[in-house]
């Protein structure tokens, strides 16, 4: 039996192993769709909010149908629930603008176990391979159907760049653009410490609003920290203090090497390890950027 959970818009909770995709939905042969993956921690869906609000953002810039969000909330509290408060899990939202032969957008939550391998980038940090993305800052203001700024189905890239850099014996990967810029990881956001400041490059640079990045710098921020967007250059990642990749599931992930240099150690990383956990955890109303 499938260890997996999976509740479709309509508040069923569905058997996982049944097929539920038609084989010409357009998730499956164009990638057509946006989604959403967060953690789940104690029986509840953490920073629901800010991924709702991004999930309409993404779903407006494909031209899909504009989420129910009330709906939407109702699927994922039910999944979280469903796969109970003694273990992490890993929550996707997933919008597809349905079937190729037509009819209704096909839309449901599933919640997984999280990986060993999100284990391990946690607990270890991770090596990182610095790549081109093959794009300008500049583009996703001059080519907004590119969807830079969007949290897509069309994963293709990202996924084959994590496979070149394991090659290499890297387990993960810093895109930088046609200039020089660094821009995000396929995952997750690039945030570096000088002291205590966090920097991360700006969403106009084409590169998804992080919602945890921006948990850790509205905590961050009344905890003495200065927190910042700015143009980052792989020097920046290299003199820094401590380079964090950020994301919703694995949390904090430490750069322990870049392109084979071994980075010293961080002196703040409990403190930014602490520091995003309770940024994950804190409740209110904030979004996300959109």
């Amino acid at each position: 039996m499938s260890d997996q959970v999976l509740v479709t818009l309509d508040h069923k909770v569905r058997d996982a192993d049944v097929p539920l995709l038609h084989a010409d939905d357009l998730a499956v042969v164009r990638g057509d769709g946006v989604f959403e993956t967060l953690l789940v921690r104690g029986g509840r869906a953490l920073k629901l909010e800010p991924h709702l609000t991004r999930l309409v953002a993404s779903a407006r810039a494909l031209g899909l149908s504009n989420p129910d969000l009330d709906e939407w909330r109702l699927a994922a509290e039910m999944a979280a629930e469903e796969w109970g408060a003694e273990r992490e899990g890993a929550l996707r939202l997933v919008l597809s603008r349905g079937r190729e032969s037509g009819g209704d957008e096909t839309a449901f939550a599933t919640v997984g176990p999280v990986s060993e391998r999100i284990l391990e980038a946690r607990r270890d940090g991770v090596s990182v391979l610095m790549l081109a993305r093959g794009y300008s800052v500049d583009l996703s203001a001059s080519a907004p159907w590119q969807l830079l700024g969007a949290k897509t189905l069309s994963y293709a890239t990202n996924m084959a760049a994590l496979r070149y850099a394991a090659t290499f014996g890297a387990e993960d990967v810093i895109f930088v653009s046609s200039e020089g810029n660094v821009l995000e990881g396929p995952r997750s956001t690039v945030v570096i410490t000088r002291g205590k400041t966090l920097l991360t490059p700006p969403p106009e640079h084409g590169i998804l609003p992080g919602t945890t990045q921006q948990a850790l710098y509205e905590v961050a921020s009344g905890k003495g920290f200065r927190c910042e967007y700015a143009a980052l250059r792989p020097a920046d990642l290299i003199t820094a203090d401590g380079v964090w990749l950020i994301s919703s599931v694995t949390t904090a992930a430490r750069v322990r090497k870049i392109d084979g240099l071994v980075l010293p150690a961080a002196p703040l990383a409990d403190e930014i390890v602490a520091l995003v956990d309770l940024a994950i955890e804190t409740t209110g109303t904030e979004s996300a950027a959109v």
